[in-house]
């Protein structure tokens, strides 16, 4: 379970608020979360994992609070970014899976063999000791999503992970990560996505503006971009 109790965030510089103090209680398996570009959505999900700390309230997994138990909170947490380039940094595709290995396995051998499986588990077996230079946009998010899930987190948080793959790579990491045994926060644009959740959170303007149904959730936030509804007033 995943709890935000009046969590705020602000700019460090201006004071300038960022997200507006929210209260969620996350428990469903598939949560997706949508909004305009700057409204707030990846502030909030970093938070998850101590990326973003609140400048007020707590944020809180399996009840451990995030701002105080980092490190334990972060072993249970995988975070996954928009642009794999933001977490790959090793030369080859074992080698990157093996970095991600290196504080639960000790042995080299060992760490090459558990990261070859979590290669061959997600379909990159055969690229293993290719560049990571030399992978499609595509593969690159699957050795980047490799890499997350060797360590075997409880909950995933995916940013955005679909938004610079094409049309077929979108389709097979989306269907890949719904399929996941992991409690998954997925931030996305893409709309035929988050109604394939189980609960839609629609971030808008540093607030939440609409919690619910994943296909009441796409037709609201649909309606606020066109004009449709008013947006709510920060209080």
């Amino acid at each position: 379970m995943i709890e935000f109790k009046d969590a705020a965030v602000v700019a460090p510089d201006s004071g300038v608020p960022i997200l507006e103090p929210t209260s969620l209680t996350l428990t469903e398996r598939h949560i997706s979360i949508i909004g305009a570009n700057g409204g707030g959505k990846s502030t909030l999900v970093r938070m998850i994992n101590g990326l973003v700390p609140p400048a007020s309230g707590s944020v809180e997994v399996e009840g451990l609070d995030v701002a105080k138990q980092g490190p334990r909170v972060r072993r249970m947490v995988g975070f996954l970014f928009t642009d794999p380039s933001a977490q790959l940094i090793m030369p080859t595709a074992i080698e990157d899976v093996m970095l991600s290995l290196r504080r639960t396995i000790d042995k080299k051998d060992e760490r090459a063999e558990a990261a070859l499986a979590a290669l061959e588990e997600i379909g990159l077996g055969d690229r293993a000791d290719v560049s990571v230079n030399a992978l499609s946009g595509g593969q690159r998010q699957l050795l980047a999503l490799a890499g997350v899930l060797a360590v075997t987190p409880r909950i995933l948080v995916a940013d955005e992970p679909t938004t610079l793959l094409d049309l077929r790579w979108r389709a097979h990491v989306g269907s890949l990560l719904r399929s996941l045994p992991v409690q998954l926060i997925e931030v996305t644009h893409d709309l035929d996505s988050a109604v394939r959740a189980e609960r839609t959170i629609v971030i808008d303007e540093g607030s939440v503006a609409f919690d619910g149904s994943p296909v009441e959730a796409v037709a609201y936030y649909r309606d606020l971009m066109f004009g449709r509804v008013k947006r709510r007033q920060a209080t």
